[in-house]
């Protein structure tokens, strides 16, 4: 049976109401990047135990750090984001989360501001460096596909998987970044299957890019999900919704929409024969 996390601060930024919403749509496990208007790299002690607390009183858990890690210009001083990444680490084992999402950085100026596959040597560097400090630590790097930084388009994804070749380094497969990019991500499926642990349900439209709600755009997450569970994957559906704002560093969606993000994922998991928890 396939299980339901979420990226909680979509909801809000106020932890019990995040906690509070996901149990309501049965969500068993946070993608830990924000509360209280601070990211997870920034929570100080008293903040970090009281959210560990609260999950633990109420039964849930944390499935991975939802980190902004490699979002970030390549040409950014490496010594200081290794530096956030190493905080990324500590908070994974502090919270028992076995995954830290990552991404591969944006060409040197930023999004969009040059070709970022002239970069690939620094990015494979960069990750073997960090695959080197949590070589004997109880954590996995999932990156996630976003738009604009090097492992964007398929083609990459498996180039980044293929040329680390670490079980460290695995996939966060998300499908409207995908089709955000004009890539078919049914196409990108047999290439990524191999390396996916993690997978993000977000949808969207290829014409417009618009996100919206799971089934209802281009990404083709019933034949894949579908096509997951039918090759042995038992792991997280993860909603990262951003059906009200879909920004950068964040997205927002809020408890209704959350709500209706939730019921299209176990929507689409009855009519495919996917057993979902809580669907």
């Amino acid at each position: 049976m396939l299980r339901i996390s979420a990226f909680a601060d979509e909801i809000g930024p106020n932890i019990d109401d995040q906690i509070r919403v996901c149990r309501a749509n049965a969500v068993t496990h946070f993608e830990l990047r924000g509360v209280a208007g601070k990211n997870v790299l920034d929570f100080d002690d008293a903040l970090k135990k009281e959210i560990r607390q609260k999950l633990s009183d109420n039964g849930m858990g944390v499935i991975s750090i939802g980190s902004p890690i490699g979002k970030v210009a390549i040409d950014k001083p490496w010594q200081e984001h290794m530096d956030r990444f190493k905080i990324a680490v500590d908070m994974a084992e502090f919270f028992g989360a076995p995954f830290i999402r990552v991404f591969s950085y944006y060409p040197a100026g930023g999004e969009g501001k040059g070709d970022v596959s002239l970069h690939r040597d620094e990015v494979i560097r960069r990750f073997h460096e960090k695959i080197e400090y949590i070589k004997d630590r109880p954590v996995v790097l999932v990156h996630e596909n976003e738009k604009g930084i090097y492992g964007d388009i398929g083609s990459r994804c498996e180039d980044l998987m293929r040329t680390i070749n670490h079980p460290k380094l695995r996939t966060a497969f998300d499908f409207a970044n995908f089709v955000q990019c004009k890539e078919n991500p049914l196409n990108n499926w047999p290439l990524l299957k191999p390396y996916t642990q993690h997978i993000h349900i977000k949808d969207a439209l290829m014409d417009s890019g618009k996100v919206v709600p799971a089934g209802e755009g281009d990404g083709h997450i019933p034949e894949i999900i579908k096509d997951a569970w039918d090759s042995g994957y038992r792991g997280f559906l993860s909603l990262e919704p951003h059906l009200k704002v879909a920004g950068h560093s964040h997205g927002e969606t809020g408890e209704d929409l959350f709500k209706v993000a939730a019921d299209a994922l176990k929507k689409v998991c009855r009519e495919i024969g996917v057993p979902l928890a809580g669907a």
